[in-house]
């Protein structure tokens, strides 16, 4: 394959990881694309550690310099990929320039939803948004958060522990309903009013107004008017499809792929927040926007590109640090579930929860109980029937019930 060129346009952690993975056993032509001039970083301490001042600049990186160039990766950073012209094989760039490619690697990530017809907002994705925001972490005293998702909520954390006053506005009638549901929605929101933030549930943002380029001021659907130093929009996130689409690969909610992430286009793949790909475990396409997709379904792909008979089966995972609670979940409960259950104690934040249909369990979610990752995802995968009263019991081992 010394011959070959392949080509990856992406430079966030899918992509890095990618050609981590290709180093691996690919020897040829190797080009990482990424719009931002900076070298792909990992994105959940933006709004964790880094954004909080816990850690360093340097430490978000996924490698430094010297490694891309150890390893003959040829980096264009701060270029964007105009189009894919795959008659020719070729990526064809915003400076003008082209690059064949024998296999493409499609790893541009998501980007935020951002509220129509509002200026001076703040978002988090990149790290020079996470630098501002660092600022007002450290200069303002009133931060204001449209979003109760895992954004907003983790920047809303590290403001409170910053010693902000926070104001969080969500539209639904918990944060985090539509991917935890009520049950454990609640938990969340029991959580960020123990601290002290002012959490508006329910309510719609009508305006926002502002001074100097900077959202201050919003007016809300029941007349309400919030004021702050600045206004931090966490309402989601939409896969980057458009070099996709434009290219005619089949798009839906995200690039569709396979179980090895090749796309419609079989000398393409995705990996990443942009890729919904075949899961053989749930049986249908899944999209996820968490860090752990893009840490690991890099792998597959590459091997995938070098040919080899793979499939990426992980279950869906996030985590999550706020104040003095850090939770792991895993699994998927997009079609629903029967009930939630329950082992340990849910007031004093220290359990494990559990959704299950059909007396399967779907998901489970670790709150300040560590070292059990691996028995949720064996009884996840094992599908046996569970009780609620075994699964309740602290006293019975999960393995147990995984075995069956």
């Amino acid at each position: 394959m010394a011959s070959q060129a392949f080509v990856i346009v992406g430079a966030g952690l899918a992509g890095a990881k990618a050609a981590e993975a290709l180093r691996g056993g690919f020897d040829g032509q190797l080009t990482l694309i990424g719009e931002e001039g900076h070298l792909p970083y990992e994105r959940p301490p933006l709004s964790k550690d880094y954004l909080a001042g816990k850690a360093e600049r340097d430490s978000v990186f996924v490698h430094d310099q010297a490694w891309y160039r150890q390893q003959e990766i040829g980096l264009r950073l701060g270029r964007q990929v105009a189009a894919i012209d795959r008659a020719a094989r070729r990526v064809l760039l915003d400076d003008g320039t082209g690059l064949p490619y024998d296999k493409l690697l499609i790893a541009t990530g998501s980007g935020p939803r951002r509220l129509a017809n509002a200026s001076g907002i703040h978002y988090l994705r990149t790290i020079d948004d996470s630098d501002r925001l660092r600022d007002i972490l450290a200069t303002g005293s009133h931060l204001a958060v449209i979003g109760g998702g895992w954004i907003g909520l983790e920047v809303a954390a590290a403001a409170r522990q910053a010693g902000l006053q926070v104001t969080v506005l969500e539209n639904l009638e918990l944060p985090l309903l539509r991917v935890l549901g009520p049950e454990m929605a609640q938990v969340f929101a029991d959580l960020h009013r123990s601290q002290g933030v002012s959490l508006r549930l329910g309510v719609r943002v009508e305006g926002i107004s502002g001074s100097g380029g900077t959202a201050t001021g919003m007016r809300l659907g029941d007349g309400t008017r919030i004021e702050a130093d600045a206004i931090v929009a966490g309402i989601g996130a939409m896969p980057r499809i458009g070099l996709a689409a434009d290219a005619g690969l089949e798009v839906t909610d995200g690039i569709v792929t396979t179980a090895a992430l090749r796309t419609s286009d079989p000398d393409i793949f995705a990996a990443g927040d942009v890729a919904s790909a075949y899961h053989p475990l749930l049986g249908r396409h899944i999209r996820v926007e968490h860090w752990a997709n893009a840490l690991k379904q890099p792998a597959v792909a590459a091997a995938a590109m070098l040919g080899q008979d793979v499939r990426y089966e992980d279950l869906p995972y996030f985590y999550t640090d706020q104040y003095d609670l850090g939770m792991e979940y895993l699994g998927d409960v997009r079609d629903g579930y029967d009930q939630v259950v329950v082992r340990g104690d849910v007031e004093g934040r220290e359990f494990i929860a559990f959704w299950l249909k059909d007396s399967r369990v779907l998901a489970g979610m670790n709150v300040n109980v560590w070292g059990v990752t691996d028995s949720i995802k064996n009884l996840i995968r094992s599908g046996h029937p569970v009780t609620a009263e075994a699964i309740a019991d602290a006293s019975t081992p999960l393995d147990d019930l995984a075995a069956g």
